[in-house]
């Protein structure tokens, strides 16, 4: 089979198109033929050093997937061959990504996709889904597993509402029931947020974001998730309510200082939560993989332009150039095509 692999890290260029043998599934694993591998920003990251030292043997990149049950091994209920699935986590703790013809997974890391969703929704929901369901439930006011009504009442603030999470957090927020307000930098991807279901959509480059919230909701946003707190804080500060939280999933960099002001901080009792979904719990790992399969069967969680995250494709050959669109900053998702679809 086809693999894209890598020996060392560094740039895009460290990844090569490289045949291996189909890997066999065992107890309690499942082979899965991919049809799409979705690439993050941790997946060049990964590539680029960011989370190996050396290296001991080849690696596969890419967390996400989605495709069709080839083989069960013994002990496993529940899927079958020719069952449609999304993968997620794939290559965290392992050598073996999504970027490959065949991928061997334990079984819960294979979730049914729904009859009639698209492999590219099932390839786009893994780890940007999984940690907007986090930063959503981070609040000591609960939920602690999304489904529809379970945000009813309650308002959400989305920073950067055109990002992959931010696309993600915008949807199961709304299938929740909250009030979803976002943040963009211009029109284009003000459109994308609107698209994706925000009732509100604020430019912070020309709109003051604290004023807009008030308007919008009285004592501020319940919940907000951000993709830059350096940032963002002061504005956040203003918008949350009394008892609010910022839920922070991403920073610019590893070595970045977040600056918290304590009395601000202590006046509103806000509740700071940081979010790496590799490292959550088991038990908000599985309320985040169950919620996401039944926003997915809701027609909750659809990708695409026309649902607000444009979709930009390569074919396995081309993973590096994937890489690189990713890290240079594609709006949207870019997606893989393993396998050519009609």
């Amino acid at each position: 089979m086809k693999a894209i692999m890598y020996n060392r890290t560094g740039g895009s260029s460290v990844l090569e198109l490289r045949e291996r043998e189909i890997p066999e599934p065992g107890e309690g694993e499942v082979r899965v033929r991919v049809v799409v591998s979705g690439v993050n920003p941790t997946d060049w990251k990964a590539r680029a050093g960011g989370t190996y030292g050396k290296l001991d043997g080849w690696h596969v990149p890419n967390q996400d997937g989605a495709g069709v049950v080839d083989a069960v091994g013994p002990g496993v209920d529940g899927l079958e061959p020719g069952d449609r699935v999304w993968l997620w986590d794939v290559a965290y703790g392992g050598a073996e990504g999504t970027a490959q013809e065949f991928v061997v997974v334990p079984r819960e890391k294979a979730v049914p996709l729904p009859d009639g969703e698209s492999f590219d929704a099932g390839a786009s929901v893994g780890i940007p889904a999984l940690t907007a369901h986090r930063a959503l439930t981070a609040s000591e006011h609960g939920p602690a597993q999304l489904a529809p009504g379970a945000l009813e009442g309650r308002t959400v603030l989305v920073t950067g509402g055109a990002g992959a999470v931010g696309h993600a957090a915008i949807q199961l927020a709304k299938w929740a029931g909250a009030t979803v307000i976002a943040t963009v930098s211009g029109e284009a991807k003000a459109d994308l947020a609107r698209k994706a279901g925000a009732a509100v959509v604020v430019n912070y480059r020309e709109q003051d974001v604290a004023e807009e919230v008030h308007r919008v909701a009285g004592d501020g946003a319940d919940v907000i998730v951000d993709v830059n707190a350096a940032a963002n804080l002061e504005s956040d500060l203003k918008a949350l309510r009394n008892g609010g939280t910022i839920s922070i999933y991403a920073s610019s960099s590893n070595d970045e200082v977040l600056s918290i002001p304590v009395r601000p901080s202590m006046g509103k009792n806000v509740r700071f939560q940081f979010i790496l979904t590799y490292t959550v719990t088991d038990e908000q790992k599985r309320a985040a993989v169950a919620a996401v399969s039944a926003a997915l069967a809701d027609g909750a969680l659809r990708v695409g332009a026309e649902h607000g995250l444009p979709l930009t494709r390569y074919e396995l050959e081309k993973t590096a150039a994937a890489h690189d669109a990713v890290e240079e900053g594609t709006v949207g998702k870019v997606l893989i095509d393993v396998v050519r679809q009609a």
